[in-house]
């Protein structure tokens, strides 16, 4: 109990010092300084990487379930009346397929085992549906997770070049939903509220729609 408190503290101390950093420079993601911070504090207290892991991961493991969940609330201020149905369908189908077909062939081009094969399926869900999928697939959970997080600081931190010349929030923040999941979301909110709303859109509902297909697909085709 008592190593869960301190790995809750020191997780807590290295995000209150990612905020700042993460005003000052908006580019990096919080999550990034984020990770630096807590290396830094668990080489200053002496801590072993593994046992900070092994008492944060209950913890933060059930608050993303929260944290997905919680999603329905700016879902539910968005005005779905004047929106394009079929084009956000075209994009989220399309978006989700090669999403999961671009990482596997890469894989498969570099002769991963397929147990890798299967981590790179994940890549743009968020991680606790990842992570859920993962189990169904039999593919490694870390990878899972290295992958997700991975892709989602990357978007997040190429978005302000990438998008930089598009002028509609809705767009920029699904484009950053969609490619970036969670990390890419919180990137949304800072362009404004409508970005955020957007990209949690896209977000919960590639995230559905992935978690629908793939496992489904994927397990048929083991089965044939």
């Amino acid at each position: 109990m008592i190593g869960i408190i301190y790995a809750f503290i020191i997780t807590f101390i290295a995000y209150m010092l990612a905020k700042p950093c993460n005003r000052k420079i908006p580019q990096v993601p919080v999550i990034v300084f984020g990770m630096f911070f807590i290396m830094g504090l668990l080489f200053i207290f002496g801590l072993p990487y593994e046992e900070y892991m092994e008492n944060a991961n209950p913890i933060f493991n059930n608050l993303l379930g929260y944290v997905t969940v919680a999603l329905a609330i700016p879902l539910a201020a968005m005005r779905y009346d004047d929106l394009p149905l079929k084009g956000i369908l075209g994009i989220l189908v399309f978006a989700s397929l090669s999403a999961v077909a671009l990482p596997m062939g890469l894989a498969y081009l570099l002769h991963m085992a397929s147990p890798d094969i299967m981590a790179f399926a994940t890549r743009a869900v968020t991680t606790p549906i990842a992570i859920n999928i993962a189990t169904l697939l039999q593919a490694p959970i870390s990878l899972v997770i290295l992958i997700v997080i991975l892709s989602g600081v990357i978007g997040a931190a190429f978005s302000p070049f990438i998008l930089r010349n598009i002028n509609d929030e809705r767009a920029s923040g699904l484009a950053l939903g969609l490619a970036a999941h969670a990390i890419g979301t919180a990137q949304a909110w800072q362009r404004g509220s409508v970005a955020g709303r957007y990209a949690a859109f896209g977000m919960a509902v590639n995230a559905v729609f992935t978690a629908i297909w793939l496992p489904t697909f994927i397990l048929f085709l083991q089965s044939t």
